[in-house]
């Protein structure tokens, strides 16, 4: 029994031993170690360190790194990491340690060796580590705190931590920048940084030397291209310049708050805020805001595409000629790998072989390479042409208004553009190819041509046959004539396009256009139509086909008639019905004698609120349309409003209800998912429509330079419209040529809706279904909260009211 009885007692003595080494405590010292699973965890318990592995149960890491992450948050968030470069590896068991020259240290206990080291200049030989409560992991005097060797604020990885400084110690030389991790999964650094110059300007830099996005000037609050950055969740920025350092940092309002602010393995900086209603991240700045502004996105030899779906393609895809070089790394979203060749140049190798010589392929519309050559003594294309084959090191050449030019090596930054007419450098890049890749798809096109050839013969024949058929039956030729009018018919006409150059007198009459095209006024058997001309043979084609497949197949008082299309050759035109009064934002904010009442603007919100309402849920498929704008909502003769323009739309199938997609649609009325790159459903339109009807009460733009008072975003009028409705003034907020003609109780209601519609988060949102019953006085709303981004980006003192958190 003695022997029983210690038994006993040295298991429950080795038990409380292990609960005490497994303790959370923010201090390494030379006799506590930190190894395995155990942690450190800062005193108000917002920051945990120790080693982990990033991943996922499909990507099975071997790597370990010393980390810090947020403590309470379910989402591994890594902000920082000290051997990203230098992991430790299985099956070795590493060890964080105050070495015997008072560094801190990774061990390597498999080789005795050390990993990684603070190797700072030590006076003492009684260091501590200690995390503190702002994420700083410092190595200091156990004896006096304030005696600190080294941080880790002075050495970021990819996040800038709130009270961590960005930028320049002048006297010591200290450059502290924010770089991207290699991928989701490796903590090694990226080719993307986020600095401040020597002279004070901040800037996104690839490879440290091209600078892809600058962050304005200091105007003493914000810096001028990152007004997103102000408001609640960062309210307190700092810039420092002088002799000494040139720095920039931030504080919080509320301590307690979860702010996540840095840059992306895709080298995009951000800033977020964890919703803990929700349990996810709200990223309320990103920028740049599409991916294809990144330089170098995709890596060599690819071509970016920010205008692709990635839930069905990526925006990054090889030139004709060249492959994926590392699939894996693509899959951990690190592309800047890029593509290779798969057949290797000749580079003058035949020249017995005119058959084997190099050639080129043409790249239509695009967006030139970094660092051209340009070749003064080539004067025609094929000089051009020329002077690249006799250089074993170009790659391409382009010709054009501003002469040859050629590059060398790997092209980087190619972008595809909607047209040639886009950018002043969408012109023709053509990439140097061994010949047996031209010559296979030459076979291949002549596969399909003879296809065609003979498909096509054979139609005819059929076609021959056909009409000799009907001849004989009805004794006569049967020939359909446009626009002839059907009550029941829905379907939709194929034009030719000789007439409607012919019902455009030769496209001359332009009732507008945008950046896929131009519409023109026609007649047509005496009936009066608009023609939408697709401008690029490449983009064209996808609204083409987006326009046709979508509203071609619906009718809806409030949505726009599709009558017919033209896809002749390269020409694809849309027909629709004439819309006499224009569109809305000529009614609203062009100078003319038009000036819409109460009564007309209200009944143009609740038709429009229709029309997206059957989209949403009355079409066989969901459509979202994805470019809700003043501008696209039409008015007939009688001020009903018509939706238009399906160009961007997306058709998701019933079961179905949200698609991951790129941004689209237009600033000013993008929800907060096309900026965090989040999945988007239907209530994106919601969010755009909440833009529109401010609009519509206001008369002005929401971005109207009357909205804003040196620079105050306070003043933008969404927030004003939130904070009026608090405050129980809203008729101040009416358009003032209505001279006070309103309907109160209508504008208050209107008020709310908008507010509703273009809150943060989505489940927050009314569908359409309920906006028009609001909207009609049958479904009574609650009074809105302030949308919280908003009130960030603005810069407002204003809290959020509690019903916003309890409802997230």
């Amino acid at each position: 029994m003695p022997l029983l009885r210690h038994v006993l007692l040295g298991i429950v003595l080795l038990f409380l031993h292990t609960l005490a080494s497994s303790a959370a405590k923010d201090t390494v010292s030379p006799s506590q170690a930190l190894a395995g699973s155990n942690r450190l965890v800062s005193n108000n318990s917002k920051f945990a360190l120790g080693f982990l592995k990033p991943g996922n149960e499909s990507y099975n890491n071997h790597n370990s790194f010393l980390g810090i992450w947020f403590n309470k948050v379910p989402k591994l968030t890594l902000l920082w990491t000290a051997n990203g470069d230098n992991p430790v590896v299985d099956p070795t068991s590493p060890e964080l340690t105050i070495s015997g020259d008072g560094n801190l240290a990774i061990l390597d206990h498999a080789t005795k060796s050390i990993i990684w080291s603070t190797r700072a200049n030590i006076t003492t030989n009684d260091t501590i580590a200690v995390l503190l409560n702002n994420g700083n992991l410092v190595l200091r005097s156990s004896s006096n705190s304030s005696k600190i060797f080294w941080q880790s604020f002075d050495y970021p990885t990819d996040t800038l931590f709130a009270g961590a400084k960005i930028g320049w110690d002048k006297v010591t030389g200290l450059n502290r920048r924010i770089v991207s991790r290699k991928n989701s999964i490796d903590q090694a650094p990226g080719m993307y940084s986020l600095e401040v110059g020597l002279n004070g300007d901040g800037h996104l830099l690839w490879n440290s030397t091209v600078p892809y996005k600058s962050s304005g000037d200091w105007n003493g609050r914000y810096f001028g291209l990152a007004p997103e950055m102000i408001g609640v969740a960062l309210p307190n920025f700092t810039f420092v310049y002088n002799d000494q350092e040139a720095y920039f940092t931030y504080t919080l309002r509320d301590d307690t708050a979860i702010v996540h602010t840095g840059i992306d393995v895709f080298g995009r900086g951000f800033a977020g805020t964890w919703l803990e209603g929700s349990q996810d991240w709200l990223i309320h700045y990103r920028q740049p805001i599409v991916h294809c502004d990144v330089f170098a996105i995709c890596g060599p030899f690819t071509i970016c595409d920010d205008k692709k779906d990635p839930n069905n393609n990526p925006f990054c895809d090889c030139m004709k000629g060249f492959s994926v070089k590392s699939p894996k790394d693509w899959e951990l979203d690190d592309r800047t790998g890029g593509c290779m060749r798969n057949t290797p140049l000749s580079c003058g190798s035949s020249k017995d072989r005119t058959d084997l010589t190099d050639r080129f392929y043409p790249m239509q519309s695009i967006r030139l390479p970094h660092n051209a050559e340009n070749v003064q003594a080539a004067t025609s294309g094929d000089q051009c042409s020329q002077v690249c084959l006799s250089n074993c090191s170009c790659t391409a050449y382009s010709y054009g208004e501003d002469g040859c030019s050629i590059w060398h090596d790997e092209l980087y930054n190619v972008k595809q553009l909607l047209d040639a007419a886009s950018d002043g450098n969408g012109v023709v890049l053509y990439v140097r190819l061994a010949a047996k890749e031209l010559q296979n798809s030459e076979r291949k096109k002549s596969g399909i041509l003879i296809g065609v050839a003979i498909g096509a013969s054979t139609g005819t024949l059929f076609l021959i046959i056909l009409l000799l058929i009907l001849w004989r039956i009805k004794g006569k030729w049967i020939i359909a004539h446009p626009l002839e009018k059907s009550e029941d018919s829905i379907g939709i006409i194929a034009f030719r396009h000789i007439d409607l150059r012919r019902a455009t007198k030769n496209f001359s009459e332009k009732l507008g256009g945008g950046s896929f095209g131009s519409v023109f006024k026609g007649n047509l058997n005496d009936s009066t139509i608009a023609v939408k001309r697709l401008d690029g043979a490449h983009q064209g084609e996808k609204q083409f086909r987006a326009e046709v497949n979508s509203i071609g197949i619906i009718q809806h008082i409030n949505l726009v008639k599709l009558v017919g299309f033209c896809c002749e050759g390269d020409n694809r035109l849309l027909v629709y019905e004439y819309m006499p009064n224009c569109s809305l934002d000529v009614c609203l904010f062009k100078a003319n004698d038009i000036v819409l009442d109460w009564t007309t603007r209200y009944q143009i919100a609740i038709g429009v609120a229709r029309g997206l309402a059957y989209l949403h849920t009355s079409c066989r498929d969901c459509i979202i349309h994805c470019d809700i704008k003043p501008e696209n909502i039409l008015l007939d003769a009688s001020y009903v409003p018509k939706i238009a323009d399906f160009g961007m739309a997306k058709i998701l199938g019933r079961e179905f209800s949200r698609a991951m997609t790129t941004m689209r649609g237009t600033i000013g009325y993008l929800a907060p998912e096309w900026i965090s790159g989040t999945v988007v459903t239907s209530k994106v339109d919601v969010y755009s429509y909440g833009m529109v009807l401010f609009e519509i009460i206001s008369g002005r733009r929401n971005s109207s330079h009357e909205n804003f008072r040196d620079g105050d975003f306070s003043f933008f009028f969404p927030m004003q419209v939130a904070r009026k409705l608090l405050d129980g003034d809203v008729g101040s907020l009416v358009d003032a040529s209505l001279k006070g003609d309103v309907n109160l109780v209508e504008v208050e209601r209107a008020c709310k809706i908008a507010c509703w519609c273009i809150q943060d988060n989505e489940f927050d949102r009314p569908t359409m279904g309920e906006v028009v019953q609001s909207l009609e006085g049958l479904l009574e709303l609650d009074m809105p909260p302030l949308p919280r981004l908003l009130n960030a980006i603005t810069g407002g003192s204003h809290p959020v009211t509690p019903q916003y958190f309890d409802s997230l």
